[in-house]
């Protein structure tokens, strides 16, 4: 007997197809307009809820915002509203509003041109621990339905001629109602905007593409102007004069180290034990008061090497040589050596090399390395340097892997876990915050670990009679821990909480190098509380490696005063 169909089924087919009708371009704008005003700006929606400004009316108010922002939306869909990349743009648009979405709702962070640069350097090892069921699901619920709708319905374009016009009548509507609805609610917005600027950088997707914009101009400026070189004096010091000893530092860059997590800065749990019984000992000064010049690894690690200040514009696209390149114009050997993303450039013209795809039996694992792998074979890369530099004076560089979030569980080895339990999720609100705070704090016990083994090294360096030896480290910037529910870093500076921006310091100096320099460490561990900044690192350095030239700044000189 031959199956009936429902009478239901050809109305639901039919209800079906027309809901994938043709439809004109600006149909299709104002419907995508208005789901990436609404669904696609949940995290902003939550944010606003929550700071109204006094003296609106909740309902209106909202409204009217969103009437704004889908306004806003419509006028670069409209500006895009093109045959054959209109769909294209579209959907790339609708999926950065989701995947923002998901990234500013999970971890508090906000989207401008630092982030947008700092996710675009993000490597596949860094992005495999951000991918979760969650921002799945985001996508399927935020992405997915405009998507299926946006390329299974056809649009109905214009001749060239007719698709200008039509166009410059949604440009010229989207901005009546830009301008309508700001007038209308521009007592809050005002006020809103001038006491939450974070709210302008959670605006989906225009706040990507206003950071793209800023990214681009940077990027062209940055290729119009190659980079100025600095200190073309460089000399050496009259400490190099018939040396018994050449000199070798170590820089350890920290990653994502704040300061109120060291306990030789009053945290309460004895996170650095090995850093704080060489501060006993008294070869070891510990910096309490340190700030970051940025809030990521892109702006902070060539801002820590530029002799300019933030104010000055180190926080910008580098347009100078850096401290690397006046070390090796001086006559300097110097080598980086990398256990994290890259330099970001600021190693470009100097030896480096990469440490975190190396296969060390034990050091190495799941596709990254912890941080003493840069210890191994490391005498060999010194003596593998240009003899005649080496036997000048060395300056190394480690740049960590430190306490790299989310997934700070897999930066610590099993056996140098002390705080337990841990977390083991990426998905950080998942997390008991106690949980979360041992992940964290068990990093930076590891971080305590591995100077403390490099200075081991440099001890055996100094006792066998081959160089001079000390260490400087400083982390790059902080880490939020759910505070005020913000995770990771990466906020505006302006608006970024202490834990983004206080940053550790650490200086140890072998007898031999306090006295070559004159920098004693007693004399360092006086200035334990002196406000400091990155600001200080280039000029420091150079005074410690006894470098003249004109760009060292003796005011800045963090140890200048205990010559």
């Amino acid at each position: 007997m031959p199956t009936t169909v429902p009478s239901s089924s050809p109305s639901a087919l039919a209800a079906l197809h027309g809901f994938f009708k043709p439809q004109s371009p600006a149909l299709v704008v104002v419907v995508l307009s208005v789901w990436m005003a609404l669904i696609g700006n949940v995290p902003l929606w939550q944010k606003v809820w929550t700071i109204q400004p006094a003296g609106t009316a909740t309902g209106w108010w909202m409204a009217g915002f969103a009437v704004l922002l889908a306004g806003g939306c419509a006028l670069l869909l409209s500006l895009l509203a093109w045959p054959r990349v209109f769909k294209p743009l579209a959907a790339m648009l609708l999926v950065v509003s989701a995947v923002n979405s998901y990234f500013m709702w999970q971890y508090g962070v906000v989207m401008d041109g630092t982030m947008l640069a700092n996710a675009l350097h993000t490597n596949t090892r860094e992005a495999g621990d951000l991918l979760t069921w969650r921002l799945l699901g985001v996508l399927l619920v935020v992405a997915l339905p405009p998507l299926i709708w946006l390329f299974k319905t056809p649009v109905r374009w214009r001749s060239w001629g007719g698709q200008l016009w039509r166009n410059t009548w949604g440009v010229l509507l989207s901005l009546v109602v830009i301008v309508a609805s700001t007038l209308t609610i521009y007592q809050g917005l005002a006020s809103l905007m001038r006491n939450h600027t974070s709210v302008r950088y959670l605006i989906n997707p225009l706040n990507t593409v206003h950071a793209s914009g800023w990214l681009m101009a940077q990027a062209f400026k940055g290729a119009r102007q190659p980079l100025q070189a600095l200190g073309t004096d460089a000399q050496l010091g009259a400490s190099y004069s018939a040396q018994p000893r050449p000199p070798l530092l170590l820089l350890v860059v920290g990653e994502t180290a704040r300061a109120d997590h060291f306990s030789m800065g009053g945290y309460g749990r004895d996170t650095t034990p090995r850093l704080a019984g060489r501060l006993a000992q008294g070869d070891l000064a510990y910096f309490s008061q340190v700030e970051s010049c940025g809030t990521n690894t892109q702006v902070s690690v060539p801002c820590l090497f530029s002799h300019l200040s933030r104010t000055e514009g180190g926080n910008q696209p580098p347009t100078h040589e850096n401290l690397l390149d006046v070390l090796q114009r001086a006559g300097l050997a110097v080598l980086w050596v990398d256990n994290q993303s890259g330099c970001k450039d600021v190693c470009a013209r100097v030896p480096n090399v990469e440490t975190s795809n190396a296969k060390h039996p034990t050091l190495c694992q799941g596709g990254e390395c912890f941080d003493e792998v840069m210890l191994a074979g490391l005498e060999q890369r010194i003596e593998a340097l240009e003899p005649a530099r080496r036997a000048k004076g060395v300056v190394l560089v480690f740049h960590q892997m430190g306490s790299h979030g989310p997934a700070y569980y897999k930066r610590t080895p099993a056996a140098r876990k002390v705080f337990l339990p841990e977390c083991t999720s990426a998905t950080l609100s998942e997390c008991k915050p106690g949980e979360l705070v041992n992940a964290y704090d068990n990093t930076i016990a590891y971080t305590d670990h591995f100077l403390d083994q490099s200075i081991q090294l440099l001890e055996q360096q100094n006792k066998a009679g081959r160089f001079d030896t000390g260490l400087l480290y400083v982390s790059d910037h902080g880490e939020s821990l759910g505070e005020n529910g913000l995770y990771l870093h990466g906020l505006p500076f302006a608006l970024a909480p202490k834990a983004q921006t206080h940053v550790p310091m650490v200086a140890w100096l072998s007898a031999p190098l306090q006295q070559r320099s004159g920098r004693p460490v007693t004399c360092l561990k006086q200035r334990k509380d002196a406000p400091l900044s990155h600001a200080n690192y280039f000029h420091t350095v150079l005074g410690l490696m006894d470098v003249k030239t004109e760009a060292y700044r003796a005011e800045r000189d963090a140890f200048a005063r205990c010559r």
